[in-house]
């Protein structure tokens, strides 16, 4: 699953698949083993489209591709480095008070969200580590930081391991869990987190990355 077109050209790029960018909510058969769904940007798409695609193609895995940007850390990610998420986090559904940040599973919605952490398949990423420049929590947000200070509180409500910042990769593993399948989310670094003005984008860099990727994943599967 990837949310945008141009990581779509990426992926299908990588399976040797030349075609124009899919449809929002398209999927497309890139191998007998591998099927490739746009989801569109963030977690409103991404989760229906995961459900959506879950009742029509019964997945036996789901892995969310694509480029991200690198949260403040005293070893931050680099542009063009790859993150394989150990876990995901929900890091803005919930309520801003004067005096904390109160997670959406900890307001009394219990019913609706069971936790704001979705853990990724460890058997899963074992088989994707060899992709991955780091490993650590990606945060899946509605909004983007583009401040310093945003960046830094998204980073925090990480805990100590969170290294990028995403905005689809916790709603499509909530919609996997519930499903019962296995989930991972890989992403590659286009950006920094942080005021605008120096987050030093890097888009074609990233997207090469992410073509090498798919096409290793293509070559050698880690579904295997």
């Amino acid at each position: 699953m990837v949310a945008a077109a141009a990581e779509a050209r990426a992926v299908l790029a990588g399976f040797g698949i030349d075609r124009d960018a899919l449809e929002t909510w398209q999927h497309v058969t890139l191998t007998d083993r591998f099927e490739l769904l746009l989801s569109g940007v963030g977690k409103a798409n991404a989760a229906g489209s995961t459900a959506r695609a879950i009742a029509r193609l019964a997945p036996a895995r789901i892995l969310n591709l694509g480029v991200c940007g690198s949260l403040p850390h005293p070893r931050p990610l680099l542009i063009g480095q790859s993150v394989l998420a150990s876990r995901c986090l929900l890091a803005d559904e919930g309520i801003e008070t004067p005096g904390a940040w109160i997670p959406l599973a900890t307001a009394g919605f219990s019913a609706a969200i069971d936790s704001d952490w979705l853990l990724t398949s460890e058997p899963f990423n074992r088989q994707l580590a060899s992709f991955a420049d780091r490993t650590g929590t990606i945060a899946t947000v509605s909004s983007c930081s583009g401040t310093d200070a945003r960046a830094a509180e998204i980073a925090r409500r990480c805990e100590s391991d969170g290294l990028a910042e995403a905005m689809e990769g916790a709603a499509i593993g909530l919609a996997a869990a519930r499903a019962g399948i296995p989930f991972a989310e890989l992403r590659v670094v286009s950006n920094r987190t942080g005021d605008r003005e120096t987050q030093g984008w890097n888009l074609p860099v990233a997207l090469e990355r992410l073509e090498e990727i798919a096409g290793q994943i293509a070559r050698g599967s880690p579904a295997g």
